[in-house]
């Protein structure tokens, strides 16, 4: 009997075989980092699009965000760019580390002990790049 790929796996080899034929280097290509193509928002504009700038007494951007990374983490940490920018964002928006680390470990509850772990550690990537980044 022979193995045969199904028509998914055989579709991903064409693929990688062509971009290794393009370009030898989308060989070793990751993802990780795209992210920063999207730039950090101004906080002041977080409040305008996201906070309570058009409603006076809703949710301000850095509840929102912190809202954004528990759901992230509750789908159990498997969106690493989206964790990293809304951690990012965050930042910008004034929370604090605490307020980050204790929203993640909040949702431990909810979406177990791994994808805390797994967004836990994304999102102090992320805050150790921007305290290097500060100094």
């Amino acid at each position: 009997m022979s193995e045969t790929k199904n028509p998914f796996e055989a579709m991903i080899a064409q693929y990688q075989e062509m971009a290794k034929a393009m370009n030898p280097a989308l060989e070793s290509f990751t993802p990780k980092g795209f992210e920063h193509l999207w730039p950090t928002m101004p906080k002041d504009m977080m409040e305008m699009f996201f906070g309570n700038t058009l409603n006076k007494d809703g949710l301000d951007a850095k509840t929102r965000l912190l809202l954004t990374l528990a759901a992230l983490t509750v789908l159990g940490g498997q969106a690493d760019a989206q964790v990293r920018m809304t951690v990012r964002h965050l930042v910008e928006a004034g929370a604090t580390k605490q307020e980050i680390v204790e929203c993640i470990g909040q949702m431990s509850m909810f979406a177990g002990i791994p994808a805390m772990t797994r967004v836990m550690d994304l999102a102090q990537e992320v805050m150790a790049d921007n305290e290097e980044s500060e100094t």
